[in-house]
């Protein structure tokens, strides 16, 4: 019986599974105690957890080294930092457009009544007139077609950075046709925003294709033309609103019938 619990003890669970079977069960009618087989497994699980290599703590370990793997470090701005860069460029564009020549900065301000008279008249006297806002993208094409053709007058000097290529000079012709398409509309609210898609068109070729221009020109060229683009889509807005006053006016009239 002794050689039996020595084999079973320290052989490998290989040769246990061989007994399991039909020679196990001859084991028992040898009146082998069930003790002794517990014991030879108790003592093999000793043996494999004794085992570097199957120790559990180094397995647990192995699988966080596997798995943990640490998160990008990303320098993310602080609101400090965006709030002075963009103080910073809001006081450059300032300054450019203090130093910017007088006749130029006056004259471009000057330009720039027509457009805000015309619906902050219609909203003091609470009244939209068709004849003002007529006269508005009037005025409103014939600047775009002064923008389109500014081009031009940078391009034909002989020192001018600007050649007269197809490029600029056919880019130069794209406002005045807008311009001229957005009288063609009955509607004023379609030719404002055809006069919207012109002055966003020049003032994209004004401040991309022509780096060269001067800082100020620049940001005088921004702030006319978030100027003009509000002042006709306010006057639109005013259009809406009283369109919509008169057919609620209409239907209260036919009902008081």
């Amino acid at each position: 019986m002794f050689p039996l619990i020595q084999r079973c003890c320290f052989h490998t669970p290989f040769k246990l599974q061989k007994l399991t079977g039909p020679r196990l069960l001859l084991y028992g009618k040898n009146k082998t105690p069930f003790s002794s087989l517990g014991l030879c497994l108790q003592r093999d699980v000793c043996l494999l957890s004794r085992s570097p290599n199957l120790n559990p703590a180094s397995v647990y370990a192995t699988k966080l080294q596997a798995v943990h793997t640490s998160p990008p470090f990303f320098k993310k701005k602080t609101p400090k930092e965006s709030e002075t860069k963009d103080s910073g460029v809001l006081q450059q564009s300032m300054k450019s457009l203090k130093d910017s020549p007088k006749p130029a900065l006056y004259l471009s301000l000057a330009g720039l009544v027509p457009f805000v008279s015309v619906p902050l008249s219609m909203a003091v006297q609470g009244t939209y007139y068709p004849e003002g806002a007529f006269a508005q993208i009037m005025y409103g094409a014939v600047t775009v077609s002064f923008l389109g053709g500014m081009r031009w007058g940078f391009a034909l000097p002989e020192n001018s950075p600007a050649k007269p290529d197809w490029l600029n000079l056919a880019n130069s012709t794209v406002p005045p046709l807008l311009a001229w398409q957005a009288l063609l509309f009955k509607d004023t609210t379609h030719g404002a925003i055809m006069l919207v898609m012109a002055l966003g068109i020049a003032l994209h070729y004004d401040l991309s294709l022509l780096p060269t221009y001067p800082r100020w020109f620049k940001v005088l060229r921004v702030v006319g033309t978030v100027v003009m683009v509000f002042s006709l889509l306010a006057t639109a807005a005013l259009k809406t609103i009283s369109e919509e006053q008169l057919s609620n006016s209409g239907h209260r009239w036919q009902n008081t019938k």
